[in-house]
């Protein structure tokens, strides 16, 4: 070992005044010209490429930004605009439920009217043919009370009252006094 370390001691340059961490003059001057021609090669072509991709990127999120800015303003004109449709709509809707009430409500008070009017047309008519059928009882009424009064007055009296201004003067003063008894009795 120790030979090995005589061997790298040997193969080293170690001058006058020469450090070993430091790099030899020619080293520095050539590594500083490769710097600097590097750094202009960087300079002229890769960093204008890189500020054109930044300012480009730069300009699709500056107008993502302002499509997004537009399309938040059309949004909320297109739900100011439903909002407002929705609010006509329903009032529109509410007229129209008004005015089927109106209408159903005008609807029942005309059937009403008609089905009173036929109910009194009815009545009406129920009445008058009371009123026939009673005149035609009566006058049946009339007629064969007049005949039974004939029969009766024939039997009482014993003769036959053949002359029809006899009969017709009996039945005429019997029906008289029968209209003159009150209904109650």
């Amino acid at each position: 070992m120790t030979n090995s370390l005589i061997l790298a001691e040997d193969t080293l340059p170690l001058e006058k005044g020469n450090l070993p961490l430091l790099p030899l003059p020619y080293d520095l001057v050539w590594s500083i010209v490769c710097f600097v021609l590097i750094l202009w090669l960087f300079w002229k072509f890769v960093l204008p490429k890189f500020q054109e991709v930044l300012s480009e990127r730069e300009d699709r999120i500056e107008g993502g930004i302002q499509r997004a800015e537009a399309a938040q303003s059309e949004a909320k004109a297109a739900l100011q605009k439903y909002n407002d449709q929705l609010a006509e709509a329903r009032a529109a809707a509410a007229r129209i439920r008004d005015e089927a009430r109106a209408d159903g409500q005008k609807i029942v008070a005309d059937m009403k009217t008609e089905a009173t009017e036929e109910s009194n047309r009815i009545i009406a008519q129920g009445e008058k043919q009371l009123a026939a059928q009673r005149d035609a009882v009566v006058a049946d009424l009339r007629k064969d009370m007049g005949q039974n009064s004939v029969d009766l007055a024939e039997k009482l009296l014993g003769s036959h009252l053949s002359d029809d201004a006899k009969r017709a003067e009996t039945v005429d003063s019997f029906l008289s006094s029968l209209d003159d008894i009150p209904a109650g009795k």
